[in-house]
Parts: C-alpha cells; structure tokens; sequence
C-alpha cells in the first residue's frame, strides 16, 4: 500500500465516509421519510459540520434530541452517523437523531466530576502515541489502552520520534511489556521512518484515531500520512518536552488512500470511565497468571500461594506493572460505586445541561 505517495484525493461521498449496507438498514429502521443520513466530521462546542449527500452542511441538534439528552454522550460527536433534516439552499441542516455506535471511545471528564465524555466514535483502530523522549510511560499507556479496548477498538502502538532516542530497544520492550498482544510500531513523522508500515493499518472507508497527549506528535503523524500540513501542529517546549495545545476540536480528514482519520486534542488529563470488563484484554499477563493462584478472590498483594506475586518474585512480571494494574482496578472500582450512588439519586441529565444549549 503506497498511501500517502499518490496526490489523487479520494472523491467524498456517504460511501467514502464509510456509508455501507448496516448503516443503511439502521437508518431505514427509523422510517422517517424526510430525515437524511451524514456522518458528523467537525464538531465544536456543539456546532457541527455534517457530510451529506448534499455535501457538508452547518448543522445543529433538534430541539427534540436535546430535550431527550440524559447527558451530553447522547448528543452527536465527531464520528457519529446520524439522521437529519437538510436545508441544502441554506447549507444548513438540523440533526434529528444519532444512530446506535459501534464503537466509543470514552473518558471520565477531566476534574472531580464523576460523569462521561465521548471522545470519538465509530472508530475501528485507535494508535496510541507516545514520544520516545523524556515523556515516555508505560504505564500512561496502559491507561490509553484500557480505555480503546473498553470502547472495543483495535488498539495499535506508536512511539514516535524514535530518530531522538538512544534507548529505543529498551523502550520497545518496555511498551510490548504492556501492550497486551497490540501491535507496537516505532515510527518518526520528522523522518519518514516506520511510516509505509503504518499505511498496513489503514485501509479505505475505515476510521482511525489517533491519541497520546499533547507533544507526542499526534497532527505531525496526520500530515505525514496526508502529505501536507492539514493538522495544526507546535513546537514542543525544550523546557520540559510538553507540547503546546494546538487541537482544539475534533475533525475527520480523508487521507489521500481513502482511510479516514479522527484528529483529537491531546489529552491534558485521561481518567478512566466504566472499563472493568476490559481489565483481562489489558493485562493479558497477570490474568493468565492469576488462574495458579491458591485462592479464587486473591488480590494478588498479600495472600499466601499467589502466582502473581510469585511472578514478581521471580522477575517475571515487573513490580510496576503490578501496581499499575492495582490502581487501575481501584480507579474503576471507586467509579463504579460512584455511579451507582449517582444513579439511586436519580443523576443523568445535570441540571444546567439543557439550558446550555438552549442559550446557545
């Protein structure tokens, strides 16, 4: 696959976008005559940009999917098909419902809030950025790679700007340590390095994302894929090596194979949501070793005849992948009973939801 090496750009249609025969008989389920399918490729604080048949539209939310919003996941994201009412002498539309996702990738907001913020949608491959420099973390990207595989996502690796590390076998084993199985690819958007193996990984009518927090060169990657600059990129701070926030809101671009891509801001805070069930996808290796434990609920921290802690013992599982996956568990645990409190008294909608975007 030669992906960015041909200038031709793929014509866009519903098709190109990833239109096919399942979203055509979801649609069709709902039997409102009137309404229209698009896919959602720009949205920023709840304004939208919609792709139709029609071409892209300026779009907003029907007072209806407002007022039936329990919380703002249920509202359109980047990603989204949905059904719509088009104005096309306006090139405008009003987006009547969004059809059921596929995947979705998701976080706890950032703060002390205990509620859910839909990153992205519809989303076949997730490529988790981290830079080979002096922000490089395991176990940061263990905590990517739960949430991806929790959205049921194929996760696959990248760490960038190998061209400026000298440690880079050292680091490539450190992140397959964690992968759980994912592909991990070393690559450099500067160079051009690892970049053809990347193009494997995206194929036409497919959507991808791209995460990793600010710095680790997310939009730089996109533009090496596109072969111009299409992603707004910044100089990383020679200070502390941390990027400067340069994406602001969440678009769709068509790369030049006809893949698609989702291009996020960088992530200053990455909480996990609800990913208890993917726990055993993301540490493949404690899992398996937890099944020769002595007891069925061992903790694996101070019980007598645990085969996890005998593996650390014996260097096989690295104490801090241990202790990742223990505050992990206890993040999730501690969300869960949130949730449940939240939900006995009667949380959903918050209060000011609503009446934000009916101001707007």
């Amino acid at each position: 696959m030669t992906g960015g090496n041909t200038d031709k750009r793929p014509h866009l249609t519903l098709e190109t976008l990833g239109w096919n025969w399942e979203w055509e008989a979801c649609f069709k389920d709902l039997q409102q005559p009137a309404w229209e399918p698009g896919r959602v490729v720009v949205e920023d604080k709840h304004h939208y940009v919609v792709f139709t048949r029609h071409g892209a539209l300026r779009a907003r939310a029907a007072g209806r999917l407002l007022h039936r919003a329990r919380q703002p996941g249920d509202l359109p994201k980047v990603g989204d098909w949905v059904a719509l009412i088009a104005y096309p002498a306006e090139e405008k539309a009003v987006i009547q419902q969004v059809l059921p996702r596929k995947t979705c990738l998701t976080r706890k907001v950032a703060g002390k809030e205990v509620s859910e913020q839909i990153l992205v949608t519809n989303v076949a491959t997730a490529f988790v950025v981290q830079a080979l420099d002096c922000t490089f973390n395991p176990r940061l990207l263990e905590r990517f790679l739960l949430m991806v595989v929790e959205g049921g996502i194929q996760p696959v690796v990248l760490l960038n700007k190998c061209d400026l590390s000298e440690t880079v076998a050292e680091q490539v084993a450190a992140a397959k340590a964690c992968a759980g199985g994912a592909p991990v690819l070393t690559v450099s958007a500067k160079t051009g390095k690892g970049i053809k193996q990347l193009w494997e990984y995206i194929v036409p009518q497919k959507t991808v994302v791209f995460l990793g927090i600010s710095g680790v060169g997310k939009s730089s990657l996109i533009n090496r894929l596109y072969g111009e600059e299409v992603a707004a990129t910044a100089e990383v701070r020679e200070s502390d090596h941390k990027g400067r926030h340069t994406t602001t809101w969440r678009e769709l671009i068509v790369l030049p194979n006809g893949g698609l891509v989702i291009d996020t801001p960088g992530m200053r805070e990455f909480h996990l949501w609800m990913a208890g069930e993917s726990l055993p996808e993301a540490f493949p290796d404690i899992f398996a070793l937890a099944a020769g434990c002595k007891f069925n609920d061992c903790t694996h921290s101070v019980e007598k005849g645990c085969a996890v802690q005998a593996a650390v013992a014996a260097g096989q599982l690295s104490r801090e992948r241990l202790a990742s996956f223990h505050k992990l568990r206890q993040e999730l645990e501690f969300l869960e009973k949130a949730g449940r409190l939240r939900h006995r008294r009667g949380g959903g909608r918050p209060r000011d939801f609503l009446a934000a975007h009916e101001e707007e």
